[in-house]
């Protein structure tokens, strides 16, 4: 049983519970609004549960002097509790324009996503849901990567389904207007690693050869990786916000409907600007990293230019060059995939985007990396 006590009974709620005739009763009384002193609701749903032998469950309210969203979220909690009981329920003694609200609430679900709820679940129950969950995603994954390689089959076809118009658009945002973030990140990591390298090389006379670790850093690595983190966190996540939005939206299902595949018309347009463009952005990315390390080189060092350029010309071989592409190809593959995913698999809120847009950026620098790991090993494997 839960009461509330005190001197004015209609200021103050109150919640009483009782068994009659085999029937959970649950009678309100006083003011059940914003400010009113409110009874242990958590005490009211115990005394529920300690009839475990009840058939239904029925209100009475003639004492309720009035109410608001709390009387609902406490009606609410009671019912869940007589759902969990599997009680039959009686809702006529609620207050006029209750009944049709709580038949509304129960009708419209929240959204997931909407809100953060604290686990409190035991430690094997947690791991089990963790498990179950990544096993729902991997395959998942697996439709998705699916869908995508019969839209890049269809396009190979020529019946691919996409707006050409759109492409172009997409490949100017993730080229051209890409283009001063990469020159100044690329000559900042340029002119860091000749820094570095001439801090030990100054020590033995050998400062010429700061432009053979620059030159081979960038070209057959550092230049693929930086460009590909910062499309990784400005393109990838810029895909997984605009098509988690549509998703929120009711976008996605609408191209469903109208008998266009998503996959074709969304994703494809989108993985062929990153995968074209992001080897012209590796390459250009090379020479503003090498241009840092020509100036560290020339103000720093007091190399001449010609002699630094030659030494760079005849230190960084070819091969270092396709190995940086194919570093850059790869990357840009992984960063569409990881951008178009999460925002096709992204939930029906804001909150949604957000933790979409989020795990697109993790998602993609992590792929960036592992990838990284994987060619380098074949590259050693193979002698490259």
């Amino acid at each position: 049983m839960a009461k509330g006590t005190g001197n004015s009974a209609a200021e103050k709620a109150a919640c009483q519970v009782t068994l009659e005739g085999g029937d959970l009763l649950v009678a309100f009384a006083g003011s059940w609004r914003v400010g009113s002193e409110l009874p242990d609701a958590e005490a009211a749903r115990r005394s529920m549960r300690s009839y475990p032998a009840a058939k239904a469950l029925r209100f009475e309210c003639a004492q309720v002097t009035g109410w608001d969203s709390l009387f609902l979220s406490t009606c609410r909690a009671m019912l869940a509790v007589a759902a969990e009981m599997k009680l039959t329920v009686d809702t006529s003694g609620l207050p006029p324009g209750v009944e049709s609200l709580l038949d509304l609430a129960a009708k419209v679900p929240e959204r997931k996503g909407a809100a953060r709820t604290a686990s409190s679940a035991p430690l094997l129950e947690r791991i089990g849901d963790w498990t179950l969950t990544a096993r729902d995603n991997f395959l998942s994954l697996l439709e998705f990567i699916g869908e995508v390689a019969l839209a890049c089959v269809s396009l190979a076809k020529g019946r691919a389904v996409y707006q050409r118009s759109t492409l172009w658009s997409l490949i100017k945002q993730t080229g051209i207007d890409a283009v001063p973030i990469v020159s100044l990140i690329s000559l900042l990591v340029g002119l860091i690693l000749a820094f570095v390298g001439a801090i030990q090389l100054r020590q033995f006379g050998a400062q010429i050869y700061v432009s053979t670790i620059v030159g081979i850093a960038m070209v057959r690595v550092m230049g693929a990786i930086m460009t590909g983190i910062i499309m990784a966190g400005r393109t990838g996540a810029a895909f997984a916000a605009e098509l988690g939005t549509m998703q929120v939206n009711e976008e996605i299902d609408a191209l469903r409907t109208f008998g266009f595949s998503p996959a074709e018309f969304l994703v494809l347009p989108r993985v062929l600007a990153l995968v074209l463009m992001m080897p012209l952005l590796c390459i250009y990315a090379d020479l503003m990293g090498i241009l840092g390390g020509f100036i560290v080189g020339v103000v720093m060092l007091d190399i001449n230019p010609l002699q630094y350029l030659h030494s760079t010309w005849n230190s960084v071989p070819l091969a270092n060059l396709w190995i940086g592409l194919v570093h850059s190809t790869v990357f840009g593959v992984l960063i569409a995939l990881a951008g178009c995913y999460r925002g096709m698999r992204c939930g029906r809120s804001a909150l949604a985007v957000g933790q979409a847009t989020t795990s697109a950026v993790v998602t993609s620098i992590l792929s960036i990396i592992i990838a990284t790991a994987i060619i380098t090993v074949v590259c050693e494997i193979i002698g490259v």
